[in-house]
């Protein structure tokens, strides 16, 4: 806990918008533990800076915080599309996403991600999934021809709290889902890979 301190107070501010999201998350949301957070949102702000996708494909919005942070480096005419399944969050997540300088590069989709997915026009340059742990091995499957050649794809949660060492409960669908990814991810020859032990365990993945 000390260490993750003194990293986030090295790094860059997360500001204020962010900082009001995250206090109205722990006030008006069951699980404001899944919101992405300071650290990692100041990665994901890296990684668009760092690749300057055009067009972004996140599944799983939760509150909108991955997704502003994902903004803030989004190249000049780029564009992030976000999936939600839980519709009631949209008010909230609208209520975030509704500044001037945001009109025009983030769009909410409300519903089931594996139903959404194919009906979302062209392809992507960077994909965040951070959604429903037992869907992981669907989602990559369903996404992976809409990424371009040289693309990346982020997953979130992918080290479970520790939990991937462990032989999973039969009822536990959640880690479970979380092994099947990995192992899969493991196998497959199309791309590269490495976990980062940010959190909760970040994958990321290069598509050759």
């Amino acid at each position: 806990m000390n260490l993750e301190k003194y990293i986030l107070n090295h790094i860059d501010e997360e500001g204020e918008r962010l900082y009001r999201l995250n206090r109205e998350a722990h006030i008006n949301l069951l699980r404001p533990r899944m919101l992405s957070g300071h650290l990692q949102g100041r990665m994901l702000k890296m990684f668009v800076r760092m690749l300057q996708p055009k067009r972004i494909l996140e599944i799983g919005t939760y509150t909108g915080y991955a997704t502003l942070c994902m903004a803030e480096a989004l190249p000049k005419g780029g564009e992030i599309h976000t999936i939600e399944w839980n519709d009631e969050l949209e008010d909230f997540i609208r209520k975030q996403f509704d500044e001037p300088e945001l009109k025009g590069k983030i769009q909410l989709h409300i519903g089931d991600a594996l139903e959404v997915i194919p009906r979302l026009d062209g392809c992507f340059d960077l994909v965040f999934i951070d959604a429903d742990k037992r869907l992981y091995s669907q989602l990559y499957d369903r996404v992976f021809d809409r990424v371009n050649s040289g693309g990346i794809l982020l997953a979130d949660n992918t080290l479970w709290s520790g939990k991937v060492l462990e032989t999973p409960h039969p009822g536990d669908k959640q880690t479970a889902g979380i092994l099947d990814f990995n192992k899969k991810i493991k196998q497959d020859t199309r791309i590269e890979k490495v976990i980062l032990p940010l959190r909760d365990g970040l994958t990321v993945i290069y598509k050759k």
